[in-house]
């Protein structure tokens, strides 16, 4: 039985050589795929040593939120429905690519993921699993942080929650 879909417009917004896109899975070409799935193995798996299971059955659920210049993919995350890993909303597999780092991307990727899970799941906050070393990045981004540090995928973590 296909799983029921919900209408949500590809968005896209260029600034300067930069291209933003909103997508949900079933609306990522293969390519795009392709490229976001060897972004993400490239900084999770290679890059921080992690060996963990990246294709968790969540993305089929995200909303994919991409950054591109020209055709490459510097920055990319997933916006998860309430629910699906928390009662709140969620932001995951936030990543920025190597090459891409220091140029705000990160500040800016997260900021669009608060405010479409903001608009998109009204009255439902955000609740993330940060790694532990970007704990002060995502209290400057409004998120607090809750209980103790945890291992996740061999990487210290901690819960930290945006209001609604």
């Amino acid at each position: 039985m296909p799983r029921p879909r919900t209408l949500l417009p590809i968005f896209r917004e260029s600034h300067l050589e930069l291209t933003w896109e909103t997508v949900e899975f079933d609306d990522l070409d293969g390519l795009t795929l392709y490229t976001l799935l060897r972004v993400r193995q490239e900084v999770f798996v290679m890059e921080q040593e992690s060996i963990y299971l990246d294709l968790d059955g969540k993305d089929l659920d995200a909303v994919h939120m991409l950054c591109r210049e020209g055709r490459s993919l510097v920055a990319y995350q997933r916006c998860l429905p309430p629910g699906l890993s928390y009662p709140e909303s969620s932001l995951g597999r936030i990543v920025v690519a190597p090459g891409m780092r220091g140029r705000q991307l990160g500040r800016d990727l997260v900021q669009r993921g608060i405010d479409h899970n903001l608009a998109r799941w009204p009255g439902h906050g955000i609740c993330i699993s940060a790694q532990s070393h970007l704990q002060d990045f995502y209290t400057s981004m409004g998120f607090t942080a809750e209980g103790e540090v945890y291992q996740e995928d061999g990487i210290p973590h901690r819960k930290m929650r945006y209001p609604a």
